[in-house]
């Protein structure tokens, strides 16, 4: 089908409907009006797109529905290694030479802003949530436009309820609100992951929190929490998404379970770029790999969140809403994860769920036997 406003248009997929809809209106992306799905919003719910008080520097995106009808951005920036390393990030352990970063936080958040990034992810581990602050802060961007999400991280689950809401006071203090718009449990820490899940349950009723999700949960994490009575389900899964780990037999199952997919290592840290695939589909429309990756992420319906410390980089990413990859493009995109991919999931998913704990380096609660595709 085709839809069109003015003499800009753009040609859907079969696949497309007219129920999808969405304009850009950022002076950063494209200079035509152009349509993109807007994903789980019906076309008159334009309360579901972003608002700004600079719009000719804000992506107006789609929004995906969490279970409580909250829009969450289809677009975020990832502040991850953005100005701080943390010691035990995969990189630093790996390199024989110290990682340092080249701008800071705030410098790195502040150009994501201007560019019109309006969902942060942070994180307790990420170790920066105080220059993300002053980022904000300095933006002059009202705190309703921002929705902004964090992570505990496995030590502080691991020490239970005290330390977890003295994290988040510490979270909260950092970012310069009095809520955060989405907390997630960073990963499933066994033993102790939905008593962790409970307290961030508690923290919801106290107005703290706004949604409750979690991060890394394989299927039989989340069987594990709502078998223990959990009574707000999480709203949101972040792992890591993209064509070369793309694990859809679990992401079947948590969509159909109302869960949002957010999508980190959307961009597969950069190491994809020479792919010879990705290449031949953005010649055809005229985009980069990375934009072919993260429009595969939108047009699946995954939240999708790049990261980058370089300016140009932050505009590139974010002009995924003025194309659409046709059901072969698709096609060929799903089918590039191979078996030794799930493999090292499925490895770094027993290293991780213990990591910086006690346990640490041990097999110790992990579960052996988990769904890795």
């Amino acid at each position: 089908m085709k839809l069109s406003i003015g003499t800009a248009s753009v040609l859907f997929s079969a696949t497309a409907t007219a129920k999808f809809h969405c304009n850009i209106i950022s002076r950063h992306l494209a200079s035509t009006a152009a349509f993109v799905p807007n994903i789980g919003v019906s076309p008159s719910s334009s309360k579901h797109y972003m608002s700004s008080p600079t719009p000719s520097q804000a992506i107006a995106c789609p929004t995906i529905s969490l279970r409580d009808g909250t829009p969450h951005p289809s677009i975020g920036f990832g502040t991850y290694k953005v100005g701080f390393i943390p010691a035990s990030a995969s990189s630093a352990v790996a390199s024989t030479t110290k990682e340092e970063p080249q701008r800071t936080a705030a410098e790195c958040v502040a150009d994501a802003l201007a560019c019109g990034y309006r969902f942060l992810e942070c994180a307790e581990f990420y170790g920066n949530e105080s220059e993300v602050g002053k980022a904000i802060k300095s933006s002059g961007i009202a705190r309703k436009d921002l929705f902004l999400c964090s992570k505990v991280w496995t030590t502080t689950i691991e020490k239970g309820e005290e330390a977890i809401r003295a994290r988040l006071e510490q979270t909260l203090s950092d970012l310069g609100t009095d809520y955060v718009d989405l907390y997630l449990i960073h990963w499933p820490v066994p033993g102790k992951h939905v008593d962790a899940y409970k307290t961030l349950e508690e923290l919801q009723k106290e107005g703290k929190i706004r949604n409750i999700g979690v991060s890394n949960y394989a299927v039989e994490d989340y069987k594990e929490l709502i078998d223990a009575g959990v009574t707000m389900k999480p709203v949101v899964n972040q792992i890591e998404i993209n064509p070369f780990l793309y694990r859809k037999n679990t992401i079947d199952y948590f969509q159909k379970e109302g869960v949002v997919m957010q999508s980190y290592r959307s961009l597969r840290d950069g190491k994809a770029m020479d792919h010879p695939l990705l290449k031949e589909i953005g010649a055809a429309h005229s985009k980069s790999p990375a934009q072919i990756l993260g429009r595969w992420c939108v047009q699946h319906g995954f939240v999708y969140i790049p990261k980058s410390v370089k300016l140009d980089r932050m505009k590139e990413n974010a002009k995924v809403f003025d194309f659409v990859l046709t059901d072969n493009e698709m096609a060929q995109l799903d089918s590039l994860t191979t078996s030794d991919a799930l493999s090292t999931f499925e490895g770094l998913y027993r290293k991780c769920v213990n990591r910086d704990t006690s346990k640490d380096g041990t097999m110790d609660g992990v579960k052996m036997d988990i769904t890795i595709d």
